[in-house]
């Protein structure tokens, strides 16, 4: 579920690719470090998916993809100290042109679930992007622990599973939460426990309260961070 790979220059600096496996109920396999390319759907729709557990490793990752976009937001607040309380993260949704809608819909729940933190498009530089394509580990969110990132919606899982529910979920590990796959369909984080017949595609209270929270008092720290060494 996760590789290495050794960057060019004279520090040769080892980077640690932390791949998420936030499929819908699909367990990803290690990932290369080659975002996937955009490619046409082909074939049916596989069959229901085992109920997937995840892992404390699945959750570590998540919780790193988290801390990396907001150790980069937190630069920029720290840029501008100006801005309003609320966290702008930035997506760039370009090269994922068939689910441009779903995206859509996903940041506008999650703009309306928390205030903290809020989604805004761009068509330029962002905090991750979205991309698609066919994967067999169905999709997934990944970074490299430097505060970039993206998502990947592979085809043939959206078409099994509510599609704005899929992206929802995958948006949500950009904010913070991890998996739980063995919670009810009420919980976005649940994923594919509950199984393709679940369409919830919001997050129950619990996850709106822990992405504020993490953005209030996780915003705060790495502030406190990044002016420590500036």
């Amino acid at each position: 579920m996760k590789s290495s790979h050794t960057t060019s220059g004279s520090a040769k600096t080892s980077r640690r690719l932390l791949a998420l496996a936030l499929g819908l109920g699909l367990a990803s396999a290690a990932l290369g470090t080659a975002v996937p390319a955009s490619a046409q759907p082909s074939g049916s729709a596989p069959t229901a998916a085992a109920r997937y557990a995840g892992s404390a490793e699945e959750a570590a990752d998540n919780k790193a993809f988290f801390d990396a976009v907001l150790a980069s937001v937190a630069r920029k607040r720290a840029a501008n100290p100006s801005l309003t309380a609320a966290v702008t993260v930035y997506y760039n949704a370009s090269q994922a042109p068939s689910f441009r809608s779903q995206i859509s819909s996903a940041a506008s729940i999650w703009n309306s679930s928390v205030s903290n933190v809020k989604l805004a498009a761009t068509s330029g530089g962002a905090d991750f992007s979205y991309y698609e394509g066919n994967d067999s580990r169905g999709s997934y969110a990944s970074t490299d622990g430097h505060g970039s990132g993206y998502i990947f919606l592979d085809y043939a899982q959206n078409r099994q599973y509510d599609s704005i529910r899929v992206t929802a979920h995958e948006t949500g590990h950009v904010l913070g939460l991890p998996d739980h796959y063995t919670g009810p369909c009420s919980e976005l984080m649940s994923g594919g426990g509950p199984g393709p017949s679940c369409t919830n595609r919001y997050p129950n209270s619990t996850e709106r309260a822990r992405v504020n929270q993490l953005w209030v008092n996780g915003l705060a720290k790495a502030l406190q961070k990044v002016n420590a060494v500036r």
